[in-house]
């Protein structure tokens, strides 16, 4: 069990198993962890109630998000939901990206999602049951959140 679950109630042994296994793979073995030279886009995103901090890096090629860093410090949620977005976001559209961070956000304030918006999400799905956990859906959700203010900065800054 990693140990600072506990802190604000959520104990992934109370999660589906398979959503588990999903979050835990994601926190021991996050992906595209790091900085990236010479970004199109970055943002800081802090969640002052716990200390979660995200780092966000992304190049974008035609309109794709091509490649994504980040750097997270922060609860396994957090980190899990970050290294997770990293794997959804990559390759998609600045559109795309921003519907899965919506649809996700749906899930986790109790909106009923068809199997459309499902299968959208993937494994995203697994953080999900969070929303059991109403004081760390910020913490899911920070890297998305964050993203989404880097999307507005690129744009702003495209024009």
């Amino acid at each position: 069990m990693v140990q600072d679950d506990k802190r604000y109630g959520l104990r992934l042994d109370r999660l589906e198993p398979l959503y588990r296994d999903i979050l835990l793979d994601h926190y021991r073995h996050p992906r595209n962890e790091g900085d990236i030279k010479d970004p199109d886009l970055s943002a800081h995103g802090l969640n002052p109630f716990c200390g979660d901090e995200v780092y966000l890096q992304a190049r974008v090629s035609d309109g794709n998000i091509a490649q994504v860093g980040l750097q997270a410090r922060g609860c396994t949620i957090s980190q899990a939901s970050g290294s997770m977005m990293g794997d959804a976001i990559k390759g998609r559209s600045l559109e795309e990206a921003l519907l899965l961070y919506r649809l996700l956000k749906g899930l986790m304030e109790g909106e009923s999602l068809g199997p459309h918006d499902k299968e959208k999400l993937g494994d995203l799905t697994a953080l999900g049951d969070v929303r059991r956990y109403p004081l760390r859906i910020k913490c899911a959700l920070l890297p998305w959140a964050t993203l989404e203010e880097g999307l507005q900065e690129y744009r702003k800054k495209r024009g």
